[in-house]
């Protein structure tokens, strides 16, 4: 079957041509309600393919309903997201994650997912994915991603280079006392200058950095969430943001002297900008460790041109604590076929629907019964997920949430990529994005929370 990336309108056309003596005429014949295309919004490359399969089978059990996969760019979607939905004009399904979900839901664009397939239903989801997309008592998404947690990805052949044993990766720590941290050595053995020179040498010149060791950057997920949970701070509690503290400022001074201070991580003047910089400088070899989710196991399977692995993310004085994140279905509440899309939305919630998701490995299923795959299909592969899922034993820190998440997040981002840059410093800018953030969620807001802490 061909990928369909983009919006496919399909039209039944029947033609009848009159005979016996009668000019032949085309009549087309009106749609009937089973002639139904059903539209669904994505982000990723990797699991739109998958649904290619899974919607396949679907459409064969549900003769007259088609479905069409729309990707939508990760830098782009949220904002096309919010017109459409507005002008009513968005998909039948569309992908929300945890910070923008509550939005939709309270506003009354979103299928109340309790009430559509009832509560037995979601025996068969993961219970963190369910927590965090539940607002007022009412789940507002169909699970469909369950990320574990972050892990570390390496180049063997960089950490060869340097004289690092692989199996070393896993253990390393940092502290805000430079005495019990293990990792930043590690780090600045690992990056070099045009001249071969090591980040802990003299000699070292920061300004012709051709291998960076690692991927410190103004990255909530894959970075500073862990950061802080890591060093027993949270980034929320419930909706309010809470990490201006000592604990808060400690993380994120850490993280960001790797950039400034000692060099073994790519200017936030590069990866403020560009998401991707830090992956494209590890597929491209010039990264040795990236710290980063399964969300780029495929991309890193299939970019890396040199023999990797996946190692624990660095503890820090708490442990090493990461984030769990979730990604639902949404159904449009504007959905001009409801009942085609409460079947589209059940099928997306069963083991059946979500199988082809992990058996060619491209995400993590958020429906228990397809989980087995994806730890099987990376197997198959050699490739040993079991960091992913480790981490989450030592407990985790709250992924972002709230009905106006989107709101406080544009209130902080602009002081964090600021403090990133090293233009503000840190416990500054804390200040000033937390009250920014907590403002901009206002009253009563500031205690709702959606149904519990994500993992």
């Amino acid at each position: 079957m061909a990928k369909r990336s983009t919006i496919i309108a399909i039209v039944t056309v029947a033609s009848v041509v009159a005979i016996g003596g009668v000019a032949g005429a085309l009549a087309l014949a009106p749609p009937t309600a089973s002639d139904t295309t059903l539209t669904v919004r994505v982000w990723d490359e990797q699991v739109a393919q998958s649904y290619e399969t899974s919607f396949a089978a679907f459409e064969t059990a549900n003769p007259g309903i088609e479905v069409a996969v729309n990707v939508v760019p990760w830098a782009d979607y949220f904002t096309k997201l919010r017109v459409d939905v507005a002008g009513e004009t968005a998909d039948d399904v569309f992908w929300v994650n945890a910070g923008n979900f509550a939005d939709y839901a309270v506003n009354g664009n979103l299928v109340n997912i309790t009430d559509a397939l009832g509560s037995p239903a979601q025996a068969g989801w993961q219970p963190s994915v369910i927590s965090q997309y539940t607002l007022d008592g009412a789940l507002w998404g169909v699970p469909q991603l369950a990320d574990p947690g972050i892990g570390l990805y390496f180049n063997e052949e960089l950490l060869a280079a340097a004289g690092i044993d692989p199996a070393t990766v896993g253990d390393l720590h940092w502290d805000p006392s430079a005495g019990e941290d293990t990792l930043l050595p590690v780090l600045q053995k690992l990056t070099l200058d045009v001249n071969g020179n090591t980040a802990d040498s003299a000699a070292f010149d920061p300004s012709q950095i051709v291998q960076y060791s690692y991927n410190a950057a103004n990255d909530l997920n894959a970075i500073y969430l862990n950061y802080l949970g890591s060093n027993g701070a949270a980034l929320q509690d419930g909706d309010e943001f809470v990490f201006d503290t000592a604990e808060g400022v400690a993380a994120f001074s850490y993280v960001i002297d790797l950039m400034n201070r000692y060099h073994v991580a790519p200017s936030a003047a590069d990866t403020n900008l560009n998401g991707d910089f830090a992956l494209d400088q590890f597929l491209q070899g010039k990264m040795a460790l990236f710290q980063s989710g399964v969300y780029n196991l495929s991309n890193v399977s299939e970019g890396a041109g040199f023999d990797w692995g996946v190692a624990a993310i660095p503890s820090g004085p708490a442990g090493a604590i990461s984030v769990t994140n979730g990604v639902v279905a949404a159904g449009n509440a504007d959905s001009k076929h409801p009942e085609q899309t409460r079947k589209l939305l059940e099928w997306l919630g069963s083991t059946e629907g979500s199988a082809a998701i992990g058996a060619d490995g491209s995400a993590s299923p958020a429906v228990i019964g397809a989980q087995a795959s994806y730890v099987a299909s990376w197997q198959k592969q050699g490739i040993d997920v079991d960091a992913f899922i480790d981490v989450l034993a030592n407990g985790t820190v709250q992924a972002p949430q709230g009905a106006k998440w989107a709101e406080a997040s544009d209130a902080f981002e602009s002081t964090f990529s600021e403090m990133f840059l090293g233009r503000i410093p840190v416990d500054e800018a804390l200040r000033t994005a937390q009250d920014a953030a907590n403002e901009a969620i206002g009253g009563d807001a500031a205690t709702r929370t959606s149904g519990g802490k994500a993992g």
